[in-house]
């Protein structure tokens, strides 16, 4: 009885824990879910730098808001008022965003910003300063300048300056009050007038006396049909397909179109057009299919890239904005490249729809959320192993 007894004392009774830790991650969780700061780390946010920092439980790091790591799981989340803070409780700077370096990153935003002013002026009178020249009234070296330059506007600073004398010969060229079409190419800063024009067709998306027309020279023709979506326009210029709009109006989708195009010879397609417009019902009914027209491509340098990098992207997967932001070198410029999915024009042959928020939601679509979410299902149901839209002509 004795040794009964003690056998009994020996092994106490062990309650089963897992359960109750389990209810405790669920907790951790729901509260950092919670913190406004979950939003901001989520949306790896930019303005949220310095405001507060957060580590990682599982890999033993702390990281700026606007780090480009993988969203972490909730319940491994810790907030920060400081990275004393965050060392203090034993986490290491993250290698990858460098949060100690906040300041660094505050100057390079002066120097980027005074960068840019330089350049706004040089293209204000007429000749824009190279480089090596921008680099040494800032006092850097011209290797450093175009990398923390390209970093936080997305584009190179000679890039930069092409995009503003464009914007300059467009706005001269649009005002009615100003000279002749050589008037305003020199007044803008091109060196000749041979080399704009050179130039033109994706500066402007036509020739210069068609834009100083509002497009009043250029056909546009255009047709409406159904697909599984509602309804879709396709209009096509001498260029290539300029525009695939969605909608459930035929009747809106052609003032929209008449909006972009406010003085061209908008004209209803014949009938050798309707098999343009059935290779883009094919190809929005089958992503698989492809899409071997030409396109014609408008928009500004940073919108390009953005759309070249959608274009990029396989059907049947997705991207973040902030993963397209990095693929085009401008990490911190996520609002800026969900402004260019936003003007895009060209429906599904130009993929916006592939772009989700970081957490893997559906975000706003231009053709509407349901649109996006049927898109992206018949994609992933027909995926193939490569981009299938062909580049812009």
């Amino acid at each position: 009885m004795t040794s009964t007894a003690t056998t009994a004392i020996a092994t106490p009774f062990t309650a089963p824990m897992p359960r109750r830790a389990l209810h405790t991650k669920a907790e951790q969780a729901a509260a950092i879910q919670a913190d406004p700061r979950w939003a901001d780390l989520v949306a790896r946010s930019a303005a949220a730098d310095g405001r507060f920092w957060y580590s990682v439980q599982t890999t033993g790091v702390y990281c700026r808001p606007s780090c480009a790591a993988r969203t972490p799981r909730p319940e491994n989340v810790r907030f920060h008022a400081s990275c004393d803070e965050a060392e203090r409780s034993g986490f290491r700077p993250c290698q990858r965003c460098q949060p100690r370096q906040h300041n660094a990153l505050a100057h390079h935003t002066a120097v980027v910003t005074e960068a840019c002013r330089i350049l706004d002026d040089g293209v204000a009178a007429g000749r824009a300063p190279t480089l090596e020249a921008l680099a040494e009234r800032l006092g850097l070296s011209a290797s450093h300048l175009h990398r923390v330059f390209k970093q936080a506007t997305g584009l190179s600073p000679r890039a930069y300056a092409a995009a503003r004398r464009a914007e300059k010969v467009r706005a001269a060229l649009g005002d009615p009050a100003s000279g002749s079409v050589t008037d305003a190419i020199y007044g803008a800063g091109y060196q000749s007038s041979s080399r704009f024009y050179e130039q033109s067709a994706q500066v402007l998306g036509m020739a210069p006396s068609r834009y100083r027309a509002g497009g009043a020279a250029q056909d546009i023709r255009y047709a409406v049909g159904p697909c599984s979506l509602g309804s879709v326009l396709v209009a096509q210029s001498d260029r290539g397909i300029c525009a695939i709009l969605l909608g459930d109006d035929a009747d809106a989708l052609a003032r929209d179109l008449q909006r972009r195009f406010p003085r061209a010879r908008l004209q209803r397609g014949e009938a050798a057009f309707t098999t343009q417009v059935a290779q883009v019902v094919a190809f929005v009914e089958a992503p698989r299919l492809g899409l071997a027209l030409p396109l014609d491509v408008r928009g500004t340098a940073f919108q390009q890239r953005v759309w070249q990098a959608l274009q990029a992207i396989p059907a049947g997967q997705t991207a973040s904005y902030a993963e397209i932001a990095q693929r085009i070198g401008a990490p911190t410029a996520v609002r800026a490249v969900a402004q260019a999915c936003a003007a895009n024009a060209l429906a599904v042959a130009v993929p916006c729809h592939r772009v989700v928020k970081s957490d893997g939601g559906l975000s706003g679509y231009r053709w509407g959320a349901e649109r996006k979410r049927a898109l992206l299902t018949r994609e992933s149901a027909t995926a193939p192993s490569k981009p299938v839209v062909e580049k812009a002509a």
